[in-house]
């Protein structure tokens, strides 16, 4: 099938949720909303584009979805695999711009890591995908359609996806709609069937973005970008935090309305010298408490430039127990891919240290 233009103007199918499919069929193509379901099981459940495969549409809905909507496409640019088995995908889009995809390995099982943005504008001093300043938002058939990459590279590798987490480049809540009806296709059941417990959301604390996230219908788990326990600190290493802070931050996230054994998780980057001391440890506690979350602690990934360095280990273990033994329930996480520049932080959309060509 031939790959559509950017600047085509017909709708791009694969980033509809299904209402919005089905008022597609019936008020612009004037087919029964049945359609809207069959076309939507052939692009999300069985990661089919071409038109002519969906065999049971008759040839001349075939050839009318053909004329008038489009699939938006991602090409493969290349692959590099970390020596603990972590795979980070370039993808390209329409407009020739490059985003990151990574998909991390337990045992047989991947959790795959998507990009909402083509760069960022939180400033993040501890996260390369800050250094390209923001692009552009990424459309929610960009989204969706990373994991179309991750599932059918998983399946040629008799390995599926059963955890998919938004924390690559960008920050999901800064482009809220596309985010928004990503979740909802990925979810659905005609589709890829996520369950919602299975897919994670990170923010740096976008809060009006998650005001309107807890309107929603739906759930997924929350993880907060913390980082720091003061609004100073915060504010140093993470510049958008001026907008929203930290006290109202909190707030806000104490009445988020999480179902029933749902619980907030703090993501903590640690950074030497700047948020690792004991006073630190004392107030995440003091958080984690409020909030009744759990804490990811990472050690820093540096990336090329960076002029932050992450504690020693034996640092960083005295500073999980200080957090541990005070009743918060706390992951040490391992760094996955920091061998390619694929950990936490290292995402800069960039192919030219990508020496493995894929298509």
């Amino acid at each position: 099938m031939k790959r559509p233009s950017f600047q085509d103007a017909r709708p791009d199918l694969l980033g509809l949720t299904l209402d919005q499919f089905e008022q597609l069929v019936v008020e612009e193509l004037g087919l029964e909303p049945y359609r809207a379901r069959q076309v939507f099981r052939w692009l999300h459940g069985r990661l089919e584009s071409d038109f002519q495969v969906m065999t049971d549409l008759a040839r001349p809905v075939r050839t009318l979805f053909a004329e008038k909507t489009r699939v938006s496409g991602l090409t493969m640019r290349s692959s590099l695999e970390a020596s603990d088995g972590t795979t980070k995908l370039a993808l390209e889009t329409e407009d020739g711009l490059v985003i990151e995809t990574v998909m991390i390995p337990e045992g047989d099982k991947l959790t795959q890591c998507i990009s909402t943005q083509v760069g960022c504008r939180m400033g993040c001093r501890f996260c390369a995908t800050a250094r390209l300043g923001l692009r552009r938002n990424l459309t929610a058939g960009e989204i969706v359609g990373q994991t179309r990459f991750g599932r059918a590279w998983a399946q040629k590798r008799s390995r599926r996806i059963t955890n998919l987490v938004y924390m690559g480049m960008g920050e999901p809540l800064d482009n809220y709609e596309a985010t928004v009806a990503s979740l909802q296709i990925l979810m659905h059941p005609l589709g890829m069937n996520m369950s919602s417990r299975r897919i994670t959301l990170s923010t740096v604390g976008h809060l009006e973005g998650l005001r309107r996230l807890a309107t929603e219908p739906f759930q997924v788990n929350l993880a907060l970008s913390l980082n720091a326990t003061t609004q100073k600190t915060r504010t140093a290493i993470m510049p958008a935090a001026k907008r929203w802070p930290l006290e109202d931050l909190l707030d806000g996230l104490a009445a988020f309305p999480l179902e029933k054994r749902r619980r907030i998780t703090l993501e903590y980057v640690l950074i030497s010298g700047l948020n690792d001391g004991k006073a630190d440890a004392a107030r995440l506690v003091s958080i984690a408490h409020k909030l009744r979350a759990k804490v990811n602690l990472i050690r820093l990934n540096p990336y090329p430039g960076c002029r932050l360095a992450p504690p020693d280990m034996n640092h960083t273990e005295q500073f999980a127990e200080q957090v541990r033994s005070r009743n918060v329930t706390v992951l040490l996480r391992k760094s996955k891919g920091a061998d390619i520049q694929a950990a936490c932080g290292q995402l800069a959309g960039t192919i030219k240290d990508h020496s493995t060509q894929e298509t």
